[in-house]
């Protein structure tokens, strides 16, 4: 279980999940690299797990080619990957433009590509097994209305990580995809109002909103050799609301009720 010198990327490592699955794999040995479009969060994050934070734009393939460079030069050849880097923004469907269909795939698709396909190179080039995981979403398999770019591009995500992982598979390369859904980050308690927590509790069959070191726990075991045998995968962390499928808590009876109570 433990990651004792293995060198692990995490994209979008400054906030968020990222910084909660960096820390997580810190705590578990792992060499950790924080891939970060933001300096300040950049910095703040390797400031408190210790480690190396790079600001880099991994939707730019010069970009993520120097920040490969620099990380294997400092700290070593790549052994774990993982994916996070992301954005959304509501958009009806009718009044989506291409400029920001386009910008959705860049910050959910295009550096997954990038990222993946530059790291399992060196990793092939070397001779050496690891384990790549990209960040999804529960969006990714279940409509999402006002978010049509985002899910496509998630769902994307999921079936570029079955893909790739049959390509890899020869090389000792898993890849693997998390899934989350309502995750208890610093920009979703900005933006949620007041009582938000008991309405998770009613929506998650679990009772209550995910933590970011949870989705950590998650990612150790899809980058650890607990999971040797597993690839081509997306791991739900999700308290349950996938496999619900629109089955609810009753606000006031507790029991489950298929659709708005």
């Amino acid at each position: 279980m433990l990651l004792t010198g293995r060198v692990a990327v995490v994209t979008g490592g400054g906030s968020g999940i990222g910084r909660g699955v960096a820390r997580t794999l810190a705590a578990f040995g792992a060499t950790v690299v924080i891939w970060e479009l933001k300096p300040e969060s950049c910095e703040s994050a390797a400031e408190e797990i210790g480690c190396l934070g790079i600001t880099v734009d991994v939707r730019d393939s010069e970009q993520v080619d120097a920040a490969l460079a620099r990380t294997r030069a400092e700290v070593g050849d790549v052994r774990i990957l993982v994916n996070n880097a992301g954005g959304v923004f509501w958009s009806s469907f009718l009044e989506t433009s291409e400029k920001g269909w386009d910008a959705l795939y860049r910050a959910n698709l295009r550096h997954v590509l990038l990222c993946t396909q530059r790291v399992a190179r060196t990793m092939v080039e070397a001779g050496l097994a690891g384990s790549i995981m990209s960040v999804t979403s529960i969006e990714g398999v279940r409509a999402a209305p006002g978010y049509a770019a985002y899910a496509a591009a998630k769902a994307g995500v999921i079936n570029f990580t079955k893909t790739v992982a049959l390509e890899l598979a020869p090389h000792g390369i898993r890849v693997n995809a998390l899934a989350p859904d309502i995750t208890m980050t610093e920009g979703l308690a900005e933006v949620t109002p007041p009582g938000s927590e008991e309405h998770f509790g009613q929506v998650v069959p679990a009772g209550r909103a995910g933590h970011v070191d949870e989705m950590g726990g998650a990612a150790v075991f899809l980058a650890s050799d607990l999971s040797s045998y597993v690839t081509g995968q997306t791991l739900h962390v999700d308290g349950g609301t996938h496999a619900a499928s629109g089955w609810y808590h009753h606000p006031t009876s507790g029991q489950y009720v298929l659709g708005p109570s």
